[in-house]
């Protein structure tokens, strides 16, 4: 990703840009203190724009960086650690750092985990420069992620553990996400280890509307060890592994050519993408600050929750979290921030169950209660039909027992073929349920004609004429045919007598009395 342009900041500036201008003004001026910075992109190839990783040099600082990147770069950083920042811990993090040990210690203590790990855990001045990140300049930060250890590297190790994995890789989601399962990169990486949509679809996690199983600890978990493993074959070198991991293979290649062939980590350094220089380096850190913390006077923060105080079922129907989360009585934020996976706060009904992590108290009230937790809940119902049929002016009419096509036909006043070309039936069969589009509408009760009887009983006699009132649907011909006279002889006993003009309640003469 390429920025353009620089940002100039003047007091007319702050009027109108206000506080987030300053934020980001802010930042940039505590990149220069801190001597890091993350690269924003790469124009080599795609690469994820992940948590930390640092430039240790300040001396070389402005020949490779603008300030516009510096800036930006920055502030994703912040942003994402913002992120994490809004977690709810349990209570204030502990976090008091002790100035940074002489590089002599340091070193001694590196040796130390370099002797337990396949990994080639080198100590320079870049290592350094991200040990004093960790350490120095965002101990809260560290004290957090410390936390959350305790809720995801247990099930992560234990994902390590059955592909015969290195354990020190659970330090990568560290360095991807600062292990937010719901960061995401401006780039699109999402999820504990940052997996693009197409890299995620590769390895087998899902994305739809509902659905972003990049989100998933678990499943996301169970891809990094796959794609992690793959690079690995490719390269027998766990650093060169985690610098493909960061920037694609494709351009691990490129430097390893540009190198002359050379295939250590810190041959190819100055060959691999800006980002990618600072990956490594911000892994080793990790791994230094995650044994050394207490010597650094850092604590771990009192997680949310921790792993073995939840557990796992398997739903089998749509359901949402917000019912789940009335029926149980837990707080909807700790369904949603345990199952990041349902973006929109619902699971669906698919082909393959979900599954759902809850807190260990209630998972036996879900159990015990499952049938009827998925009958409370009111599925959506699909009503386009009945919809339709009130704009389009046609019936929707609901199969019961006993029903069969001949019977709804007379109810509606159509034919049984209508009703079979209207829906698409083949054969006379219908099942109870069934919903059947019907276009015609139950014709109206046709008016009684009037009888001679009728007319006698609604007639009254002024002087030597006999008047009628008129009722509803009556016409000329039909009293006349009742009083057995035409429709003329009725004109010429009322003159001017407008037949179309004539409306219930008008009296007309129907004979002379006598």
């Amino acid at each position: 990703m390429q920025y353009s342009g620089g940002l100039h900041i003047n007091k007319r500036h702050f009027c109108v840009l206000g506080m987030l201008v300053m934020r980001k003004w802010i930042f940039a001026l505590l990149s220069l203190m801190m001597a890091t910075g993350l690269s924003a992109g790469n124009p080599e190839g795609e690469t994820k724009d992940s948590l930390s990783l640092v430039k240790a040099d300040s001396s070389t600082w402005a020949a490779d960086y603008e300030f516009t990147r510096i800036q930006d770069s920055l502030y994703t950083q912040i942003q994402r650690m913002w992120q994490l920042e809004q977690l709810p811990f349990n209570d204030e993090v502990a976090a008091d750092p002790e100035p940074m040990p002489n590089d002599s210690v340091l070193k001694s203590r590196m040796t130390a985990l370099d002797e337990m790990t396949p990994f080639d855990l080198s100590y320079n001045r870049r290592v350094r420069a991200f040990i004093n990140l960790y350490a120095n300049k965002k101990p809260d930060l560290t004290a957090k992620t410390l936390g959350l250890s305790q809720l995801y590297f247990p099930f992560i190790e234990e994902a390590l553990d059955r592909h015969d994995m290195p354990y020190e890789l659970k330090y990568l989601a560290v360095v991807e996400s600062a292990l937010n399962p719901t960061a995401r990169s401006r780039a699109g990486a999402t999820g504990l280890w940052q997996f693009m949509y197409s890299t995620g679809k590769i390895y087998g996690l899902r994305v739809n509307s509902y659905v972003d199983e990049r989100y998933d600890p678990y499943l996301s978990t169970e891809a990094a060890c796959k794609y992690l493993k793959f690079l690995h074959g490719m390269y027998d070198d766990w650093n060169l592994a985690l610098a493909a991991y960061n920037c694609g293979p494709g351009n691990v290649n490129k430097a390893i050519r540009r190198s002359g062939g050379k295939r250590n980590y810190w041959e190819i350094y100055p060959y691999l993408p800006r980002e990618t220089r600072g990956y490594v380096p911000a892994f080793i850190a990790v791994n230094y600050i995650f044994n050394h913390a207490e010597e650094h006077g850092i604590s771990a923060a009192i997680p949310p929750t921790t792993h073995f105080e939840n557990d796992t079922v398997r739903i089998t129907e749509r359901i949402s979290l917000k019912h789940l989360s009335d029926v149980l009585e837990v707080d909807s934020e700790v369904i949603q921030y345990l199952n990041p996976t349902f973006k929109r706060g619902i699971i669906p009904n698919n082909t393959r169950d979900y599954v759902l992590k809850l807190p260990k108290d209630k998972l036996a009230l879900f159990i015990v209660n499952e049938k009827s937790i998925y009958e409370q809940y009111e599925v959506p119902q699909d009503r386009s039909d009945e919809m339709l049929a009130e704009h389009e002016k046609v019936q929707v009419y609901r199969v019961r027992s006993g029903d069969y096509l001949g019977k709804i036909a007379n109810q509606h006043g159509c034919s049984v073929r209508q009703i079979k070309d209207w829906n698409g039936l083949r054969s006379d069969n219908l099942r109870v349920g069934q919903r059947l589009t019907i276009y015609a509408r139950v014709p109206a009760k046709p008016t009684p004609k009037p009888t001679k009887q009728k007319i006698e009983q609604r007639s009254q006699v002024q002087g030597n004429l006999v008047y009628y009132e008129i009722q509803k649907g009556d016409t000329l011909w039909d009293i006349a045919k009742a009083q057995g006279i035409s429709t003329s002889e009725l004109k010429a006993m009322n003159q001017n007598l407008n037949a179309r003009s004539l409306k219930p309640g008008d009296k007309i003469v129907i004979r002379k009395n006598g």
